[in-house]
Protein backbone atom coordinates (compact mmCIF):
# COMPACT_ATOMS: atom_id res chain seq x y z
CA UNK A 1 0.00 0.00 0.00
CA UNK A 2 1.41 3.23 -1.10
CA UNK A 3 1.07 6.85 -2.09
CA UNK A 4 -2.59 8.50 -3.24
CA UNK A 5 -5.23 7.12 -5.19
CA UNK A 6 -7.76 9.48 -6.79
CA UNK A 7 -11.50 8.22 -6.61
CA UNK A 8 -13.46 9.66 -9.71
CA UNK A 9 -16.79 8.10 -10.30
CA UNK A 10 -18.31 8.41 -12.74
CA UNK A 11 -22.12 7.29 -14.39
CA UNK A 12 -23.76 6.94 -17.48
CA UNK A 13 -26.71 8.36 -16.44
CA UNK A 14 -27.50 12.10 -15.01
CA UNK A 15 -30.76 13.37 -13.67
CA UNK A 16 -30.77 16.89 -14.53
CA UNK A 17 -28.36 17.26 -17.40
CA UNK A 18 -28.73 14.02 -19.66
CA UNK A 19 -25.29 12.57 -20.50
CA UNK A 20 -23.61 15.99 -18.88
CA UNK A 21 -20.09 13.49 -18.04
CA UNK A 22 -19.88 12.85 -21.67
CA UNK A 23 -20.84 16.10 -23.06
CA UNK A 24 -18.68 18.24 -24.56
CA UNK A 25 -18.18 20.88 -22.19
CA UNK A 26 -16.05 24.13 -23.70
CA UNK A 27 -14.46 21.70 -26.70
CA UNK A 28 -13.62 18.60 -24.81
CA UNK A 29 -15.93 15.83 -22.66
CA UNK A 30 -16.29 17.21 -19.07
CA UNK A 31 -14.67 14.11 -17.43
CA UNK A 32 -11.79 14.88 -19.18
CA UNK A 33 -11.24 18.61 -17.67
CA UNK A 34 -10.73 17.04 -13.62
CA UNK A 35 -9.18 14.23 -15.34
CA UNK A 36 -6.38 15.97 -17.29
CA UNK A 37 -6.32 18.15 -13.96
CA UNK A 38 -5.00 14.66 -11.69
CA UNK A 39 -2.94 13.73 -14.43
CA UNK A 40 -0.48 16.49 -14.02
CA UNK A 41 -0.76 15.90 -10.19
CA UNK A 42 2.69 13.72 -10.16
CA UNK A 43 1.35 12.77 -6.40
CA UNK A 44 -1.79 11.24 -7.82
CA UNK A 45 -0.05 7.44 -8.49
CA UNK A 46 -3.61 5.96 -9.55
CA UNK A 47 -6.73 6.93 -10.86
CA UNK A 48 -10.09 4.88 -9.83
CA UNK A 49 -13.10 5.49 -12.27
CA UNK A 50 -15.64 3.60 -10.60
CA UNK A 51 -18.54 3.47 -13.71
CA UNK A 52 -21.50 1.60 -15.17
CA UNK A 53 -20.15 3.29 -18.47
CA UNK A 54 -16.80 2.10 -19.86
CA UNK A 55 -18.16 1.45 -23.47
CA UNK A 56 -18.96 5.08 -23.63
CA UNK A 57 -15.90 5.94 -21.87
CA UNK A 58 -14.08 3.73 -24.34
CA UNK A 59 -16.14 5.58 -27.29
CA UNK A 60 -14.28 8.68 -26.25
CA UNK A 61 -10.64 7.05 -26.16
CA UNK A 62 -10.38 6.37 -22.58
CA UNK A 63 -9.17 2.68 -21.24
CA UNK A 64 -7.12 1.61 -18.39
CA UNK A 65 -3.77 2.51 -18.54
CA UNK A 66 -0.61 2.73 -16.00
CA UNK A 67 -2.36 5.75 -14.13
CA UNK A 68 -5.85 4.74 -14.60
CA UNK A 69 -7.81 2.24 -13.39
CA UNK A 70 -11.46 1.60 -15.09
CA UNK A 71 -13.80 -0.74 -12.28
CA UNK A 72 -17.36 -1.86 -13.20
CA UNK A 73 -19.68 -0.80 -10.62
CA UNK A 74 -21.50 -3.32 -8.76
CA UNK A 75 -25.42 -3.77 -9.40
CA UNK A 76 -25.82 -2.98 -6.61
CA UNK A 77 -24.68 0.21 -5.91
CA UNK A 78 -25.65 2.01 -9.39
CA UNK A 79 -28.37 4.42 -9.42
CA UNK A 80 -29.63 8.14 -8.72
CA UNK A 81 -30.18 7.80 -5.43
CA UNK A 82 -27.38 5.38 -3.89
CA UNK A 83 -25.29 7.26 -1.48
CA UNK A 84 -21.81 8.09 -2.76
CA UNK A 85 -20.17 6.79 0.46
CA UNK A 86 -20.78 3.24 -0.76
CA UNK A 87 -19.05 3.42 -3.87
CA UNK A 88 -16.48 4.94 -2.04
CA UNK A 89 -16.41 2.28 0.30
CA UNK A 90 -16.51 0.09 -2.25
CA UNK A 91 -13.25 1.58 -4.22
CA UNK A 92 -11.83 1.60 -0.46
CA UNK A 93 -12.12 -1.87 0.06
CA UNK A 94 -10.54 -3.18 -3.25
CA UNK A 95 -7.61 -0.12 -4.23
CA UNK A 96 -4.62 0.13 -1.34
CA UNK A 97 -3.58 3.54 -0.67
CA UNK A 98 -1.89 5.59 1.92
CA UNK A 99 -4.75 7.95 1.34
CA UNK A 100 -7.51 9.09 -1.11
CA UNK A 101 -8.42 12.39 -3.05
CA UNK A 102 -11.68 12.09 -4.20
CA UNK A 103 -13.52 14.42 -6.65
CA UNK A 104 -16.07 14.56 -9.46
CA UNK A 105 -16.28 15.12 -12.87
CA UNK A 106 -18.91 18.18 -12.06
CA UNK A 107 -15.83 20.03 -11.22
CA UNK A 108 -14.08 20.88 -14.27
CA UNK A 109 -12.65 24.34 -13.59
CA UNK A 110 -10.92 22.81 -10.31
CA UNK A 111 -6.96 22.79 -11.25
CA UNK A 112 -3.79 21.17 -10.80
CA UNK A 113 -2.25 24.06 -8.90
CA UNK A 114 -5.23 23.92 -6.52
CA UNK A 115 -5.56 19.72 -5.50
CA UNK A 116 -1.42 20.06 -5.28
CA UNK A 117 -2.30 22.98 -2.94
CA UNK A 118 -5.14 20.85 -1.10
CA UNK A 119 -2.56 17.88 -0.89
CA UNK A 120 0.19 19.31 0.41
CA UNK A 121 -2.07 21.28 3.55
CA UNK A 122 -3.71 17.68 4.09
CA UNK A 123 0.02 16.05 4.57
CA UNK A 124 0.79 18.71 6.96
CA UNK A 125 -2.07 18.53 8.97
CA UNK A 126 -1.97 14.82 9.35
CA UNK A 127 1.64 14.90 10.10
CA UNK A 128 0.91 17.62 13.15
CA UNK A 129 -1.99 15.62 14.12
CA UNK A 130 -4.54 18.45 13.61
CA UNK A 131 -6.51 17.16 10.76
CA UNK A 132 -7.60 13.59 9.79
CA UNK A 133 -9.28 14.63 6.39
CA UNK A 134 -9.70 17.65 3.90
CA UNK A 135 -12.84 19.04 2.63
CA UNK A 136 -13.23 21.85 -0.07
CA UNK A 137 -15.54 24.99 0.63
CA UNK A 138 -16.72 28.31 -0.59
CA UNK A 139 -16.26 30.76 1.87
CA UNK A 140 -18.72 33.54 2.69
CA UNK A 141 -19.02 36.69 4.93
CA UNK A 142 -22.34 38.15 3.79
CA UNK A 143 -25.68 38.85 5.43
CA UNK A 144 -27.95 35.22 5.34
CA UNK A 145 -31.80 35.14 6.40
CA UNK A 146 -34.16 32.28 6.56
CA UNK A 147 -36.99 32.15 4.33
CA UNK A 148 -39.14 33.51 6.52
CA UNK A 149 -37.41 36.54 6.56
CA UNK A 150 -35.04 35.82 9.65
CA UNK A 151 -31.63 36.97 10.08
CA UNK A 152 -29.13 33.87 10.50
CA UNK A 153 -25.81 35.48 11.04
CA UNK A 154 -26.20 39.22 11.78
CA UNK A 155 -28.68 42.01 13.45
CA UNK A 156 -30.98 44.10 11.11
CA UNK A 157 -30.69 46.59 13.73
CA UNK A 158 -27.08 46.81 14.72
CA UNK A 159 -25.16 46.73 11.15
CA UNK A 160 -21.20 45.59 11.16
CA UNK A 161 -19.26 46.01 7.87
CA UNK A 162 -19.64 42.62 6.04
CA UNK A 163 -16.14 41.74 6.48
CA UNK A 164 -16.49 41.98 10.00
CA UNK A 165 -19.11 38.99 10.35
CA UNK A 166 -18.56 35.35 10.87
CA UNK A 167 -16.82 33.60 8.13
CA UNK A 168 -19.47 30.62 6.82
CA UNK A 169 -18.52 28.22 4.78
CA UNK A 170 -20.74 25.64 2.33
CA UNK A 171 -18.81 21.99 1.49
CA UNK A 172 -18.85 22.53 -2.31
CA UNK A 173 -18.09 19.06 -3.47
CA UNK A 174 -15.18 19.63 -5.34
CA UNK A 175 -12.14 17.52 -3.49
CA UNK A 176 -11.85 15.41 -0.64
CA UNK A 177 -9.04 13.77 1.10
CA UNK A 178 -8.91 10.81 3.67
CA UNK A 179 -7.30 7.99 4.56
CA UNK A 180 -8.46 4.25 4.94
CA UNK A 181 -8.37 5.17 8.47
CA UNK A 182 -10.60 8.45 8.68
CA UNK A 183 -13.35 6.84 6.12
CA UNK A 184 -13.45 3.84 8.59
CA UNK A 185 -14.26 5.84 11.45
CA UNK A 186 -16.72 8.04 9.99
CA UNK A 187 -18.18 5.40 7.22
CA UNK A 188 -17.67 8.11 4.82
CA UNK A 189 -15.32 10.94 3.52
CA UNK A 190 -15.38 13.51 5.94
CA UNK A 191 -13.95 12.33 9.08
CA UNK A 192 -14.09 13.51 12.57
CA UNK A 193 -11.36 16.37 12.48
CA UNK A 194 -11.59 17.86 8.86
CA UNK A 195 -9.71 20.73 7.64
CA UNK A 196 -12.41 23.15 5.46
CA UNK A 197 -10.00 23.89 2.41
CA UNK A 198 -10.96 27.00 0.85
CA UNK A 199 -10.89 26.47 -3.23
CA UNK A 200 -10.75 29.70 -5.44
CA UNK A 201 -14.07 31.27 -6.45
CA UNK A 202 -13.77 31.17 -10.26
CA UNK A 203 -12.74 26.85 -9.48
CA UNK A 204 -15.76 26.05 -7.57
CA UNK A 205 -18.04 25.03 -9.99
CA UNK A 206 -20.12 22.16 -9.33
CA UNK A 207 -22.57 21.55 -12.48
CA UNK A 208 -25.65 20.01 -11.28
CA UNK A 209 -28.29 21.74 -13.73
CA UNK A 210 -27.90 23.50 -16.86
CA UNK A 211 -27.79 27.14 -15.79
CA UNK A 212 -24.75 25.96 -13.75
CA UNK A 213 -23.39 24.26 -17.16
CA UNK A 214 -23.69 27.41 -18.69
CA UNK A 215 -22.09 29.55 -16.17
CA UNK A 216 -19.09 27.24 -15.60
CA UNK A 217 -18.95 26.97 -20.13
CA UNK A 218 -18.56 30.55 -19.89
CA UNK A 219 -15.31 30.50 -17.36
CA UNK A 220 -13.97 28.15 -19.20
CA UNK A 221 -13.97 30.14 -22.18
CA UNK A 222 -11.73 32.27 -20.40
CA UNK A 223 -8.47 29.88 -19.55
CA UNK A 224 -6.37 30.61 -21.96
CA UNK A 225 -5.83 28.33 -24.48
CA UNK A 226 -8.76 27.49 -24.87
CA UNK A 227 -11.23 28.11 -27.47
CA UNK A 228 -13.52 30.85 -26.49
CA UNK A 229 -16.36 30.19 -29.25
Amino acid sequence: MSGLVALLPMKAHSARVSGKNFRSFAGKPLFRWILDALLEVEAVRQIVINTDAREILASHGLTDSDRVLIRDRKPNICGDFVSMNLVLKDDIENVRADAYLMTHTTNPLLSAVTIRTAIEQYQAGLLAEKFDSLFSVNRFQTRFYRADGSPVNHDPQNLIRTQDLEPWFEENSNLYLFSRTSFERTQARIGGKPLLFTTPSCESADIDDQDGWDLAERLARTIPGIDPR
